[in-house]
């Protein structure tokens, strides 16, 4: 089929992020629109728009302060009407944050003055700026969380080593979720505040051990996001040494919880030496490691699951999933033996990755742990992470727009060799206002039924999605709903099983 690109470029224009992939959205379903995307014209995001196929001569002409709308259409007509719709979108007054009448202030120094006693800046602009605005930030006495991603390793362990000299925290850069104080902040969910800190190099793996001691009954002093490098040899776990020190002063802390894919041996030794200082216990989470020696204040966990029932307490539930499993092995053509994983957060799909791992399967990630095949099989289990870079180039991430993930259940579904297809719907701030409907959806779209879908439900019900709402939503279109996405990943292994 035969399609039109068209790009337009608006000198000194910024939106943040998460604003852009929410008009991008927008701009994707009007009508002809095949795909858009709209992005400031950094060169490492020109790069990405090129390699998406959404890049013109136009578009390539923006400089990192301009903001580059790219789509294709069916027609020249549509693409020019698709433009101007762009154009109306961007024109729109924006949304006001705060009360009516409030104003918004243009400068950090403005908004300091108009809250007055403010102590946290969140940084979302161009990872090129993040830096500079950070260290400004810093400077004026406020802890930051960057948003931003982009930024250079180097500037990064800067920042923390100021932060560190200056009684300050850094989360981030590439830091989307944070819950301080009972306050969400991007990706995060309305959890009840309580006992158990979180410390977590993982925004979804921070989410989901949240949601989880929020539905044990128990609640959360701090989520705090550290950024995914923060563990790196290079960075030497600055934040989580600073955020261990925050949560150890903080008597409303008791218990804390670390979440984090493996890191370098130097930096594990580092971290479990902190941990063994402090008069708390401690939950370590490092998902995909090996056993680890462990202070005797701390318990390691294999999984999120795990490390949020040593903090709290199992979430009760009724499910029974060896009922379940039963049922569908009996239903289930017996060429039909393989787990489908479709993710939207990184950390869920390490952590299935694991319960295949534990149960001595073989298979296959984009987002691999230590275990997984380095070749994809042409048949087996397979586990897709479509928030990775290569799936969200040019698209909102998969948490904001399903769309992607959803033809992967499809897929999933259509695929004669596939058991069991395992789909996380994270709910909170930032999220897709109903990615359960789009999952059933999805389902209904599929020309088989043949396979289960297995989905976990990321939230609690204070979530303005709602998360019983959500759990609703699937089961009326015969997704089977586990407790956790441990659960489910551990039915899907006990359903493919022949």
């Amino acid at each position: 089929m035969m399609s039109v690109l068209a790009n337009r470029v608006r000198k000194g224009f910024y939106l943040d992020s998460v604003a852009l992939m929410r008009l991008s959205q927008s701009v994707s379903s009007l009508p002809g629109v095949a795909s858009a995307a709209m992005m400031i014209g950094t060169p490492s995001n020109l790069r990405i728009l090129d390699e998406a196929g959404l890049l013109d001569a136009e578009g390539s002409k923006a400089g990192p302060n301009d903001l580059v709308v790219a789509l294709r259409a069916g027609s020249a007509g549509e693409a020019k009407a698709a433009l101007d719709g762009a154009d109306k979108l961007l024109s729109r007054p924006p949304e006001q944050a705060g009360p009516k009448g409030a104003r918004n202030p243009r400068s950090m120094d403005a908004a300091i003055a108009a809250l007055g006693g403010a102590n946290l800046a969140l940084i979302s602009v161009p990872g090129a700026f993040a830096g500079s605005e950070a260290r400004k930030a810093l400077s004026r006495g406020l802890n930051v969380m960057i948003f931003s991603d982009n930024m250079p390793v180097d500037e990064e362990r800067a920042l923390k080593l100021f932060a560190r000299d200056t009684g300050l925290l850094v989360m981030g850069p590439d830091c989307g979720t944070a819950m301080i104080a009972g306050v969400p902040l991007a990706f995060a969910n309305a959890v009840p505040q309580g006992e158990i800190g979180i410390v977590a190099a993982s925004g979804t793996g921070l989410q989901e051990v949240a949601t989880l001691i929020a539905r044990a009954g128990f609640g959360v002093s701090h989520g705090i996001g550290t950024g995914g490098r923060d563990l790196s040899e290079k960075v030497g776990a600055l934040t989580t040494l600073a955020a261990l020190d925050a949560l150890d002063a903080d008597p409303a802390t008791k218990r804390i919880v670390i979440i984090s894919k493996p890191p370098a041996a130097s930096v594990a030794k580092l971290v479990l030496e902190r941990v063994a200082k402090s008069p708390k216990p401690h939950v370590i989470c490092f998902l995909g490691a090996d056993t680890l020696d462990m202070p005797k204040n701390a318990r390691l966990a294999a999984t999120l699951e795990e490390a949020a029932a040593l903090a709290s307490g199992p979430v009760p539930d009724a499910f029974d999933a060896g009922a379940v499993a039963a049922e569908w092995k009996k239903r289930l053509p017996a060429s039909r033996r393989f787990v489908r994983g479709v993710y939207s957060g990184g950390t869920l799909c390490a952590e299935a990755q694991t319960i295949l791992r534990k149960a001595g399967a073989a298979f296959w990630s984009n987002a691999p742990i230590p275990g997984a095949a380095k070749d994809k099989p042409a048949s087996g289990h397979v586990l897709i992470d479509y928030g990775a870079d290569e799936y969200t180039l040019g698209r909102p991430h998969p948490m904001i727009d399903p769309t992607l993930r959803d033809a992967g259940i499809v897929a999933g579904l259509d695929d004669p060799n596939v058991a069991a297809i395992l789909v996380d719907i994270v709910i909170g701030t930032g999220a897709n206002d109903d990615p359960a409907e789009h999952a059933a959806n999805a389902v209904a779209a599929a020309k088989s039924r043949d396979a289960v879908v297995i989905a976990c439900v990321t939230g609690t019900d204070l979530d303005a999605q709602n998360r019983a709402a959500q759990v609703r939503t699937l089961e009326e279109a015969g997704i089977v709903v586990a407790p956790s996405n441990a659960a489910a990943a551990r039915l899907a292994v006990a359903i493919a099983a022949r």
